[in-house]
């Protein structure tokens, strides 16, 4: 049945709706010593409904989730971003082991490709198998989905099986909130009820800021988004 299916609509100057019984928690980015994101730690799972509405305007006084502020805020949620497909906007890099595609538009600013050396110096040293299996897991903390890694034998793309789920990202590195981390493939449709390309990793703006809504820019970072979390102040 089609309310079964997990998918994100983008309300027209509005929240988004979730529906299908989507799970919700909270995760933090944790850092090494260095200050760089190496992986996500939960931090608490967060009460649903089989439909629910999440902030978009970043003015709710009970975020994640919406409380109409956005009509008394005439928030301007205009959806700026294309409609192109991933293969279209990514650069390849090919390493001895593995091969990345890198769609730079698809940015957050989470950090996790700088550890290590950088994605790029991982994929060229992936016949190494410490330097490879860091590779696969830069690629999977990636929350924006820029970062796909693939076996340079079969040219599949390398994914964890996951249930499709909603992270609300932390930053306590940059003191800051940061977007909504869809993972497993959850459909998003616009406004207009356009479907965008189905990916297994994306990130929605819910800072209100980003440039290429409904995706994330990593806007927040720049206007200090803080919805309240102990974990960023």
């Amino acid at each position: 049945m089609e309310h079964d299916k997990p998918k994100v609509k983008v309300t027209k100057n509005g929240p988004y709706k979730v529906s299908g019984t989507v799970r919700l928690a909270k995760g933090i980015m944790a850092q090494d010593e260095a200050g760089t994101p190496f992986e996500w730690k939960e931090g608490g799972i967060l009460p649903i409904e089989e439909t629910y509405w999440l902030c978009r305007c970043g003015n709710s006084r009970h975020k994640p989730f919406c409380d109409n502020t956005h009509r008394s805020v005439s928030f301007d949620g205009t959806e700026t971003a294309g409609h192109q497909k991933f293969s279209e906007l990514a650069i390849t890099v090919e390493g001895p082991d593995l091969i990345l595609k890198d769609a730079g538009v698809f940015c957050a600013s989470a950090r996790y490709c700088n550890l290590a050396g950088g994605i790029r110096f991982l994929i060229a040293n992936s016949d190494n198998p410490e330097s490879r299996e860091l590779a696969i897991q830069v690629a999977h903390n990636c929350p924006s989905g820029r970062l796909i890694v693939s076996d340079k034998k079969t040219g599949e793309p390398i994914e964890p099986s996951i249930e499709p789920s909603i992270t609300v990202a932390e930053d306590p590195g940059r003191k800051v909130s940061g977007p909504l981390f869809l993972k497993g493939g959850i459909e998003v449709v616009s406004s207009d009820d356009d479907s965008y390309e189905a990916r297994y990793r994306v990130t929605l703006c819910r800072c209100g800021h980003s440039n290429n809504k409904p995706f994330c820019d990593g806007s927040h970072i720049r206007a200090a988004f803080n919805d309240g979390d102990e974990s960023i102040n």
